[in-house]
């Protein structure tokens, strides 16, 4: 896995923190839903990523 991808994937997932955070913060159950979707979505990535650098080697 290339350093850009595994970069992107943990951005993803601090995106996904930051806009759960703002969406508490604020009382928006709908920015706070999206940010924990999104931190799903880049924790899921980098474990894939983690999956085939394991089988790599």
């Amino acid at each position: 896995m290339s350093i850009g991808k595994k970069i992107a994937h943990k951005a993803e997932a601090a995106k996904g923190a930051a806009k759960k955070l703002v969406g508490r913060g604020t009382g928006n159950t709908r920015l706070r839903t999206e940010g924990r979707t999104d931190q799903a979505k880049g924790d899921t990535k980098q474990a894939g990523a983690k999956m085939k650098d394991a089988f790599k080697h």
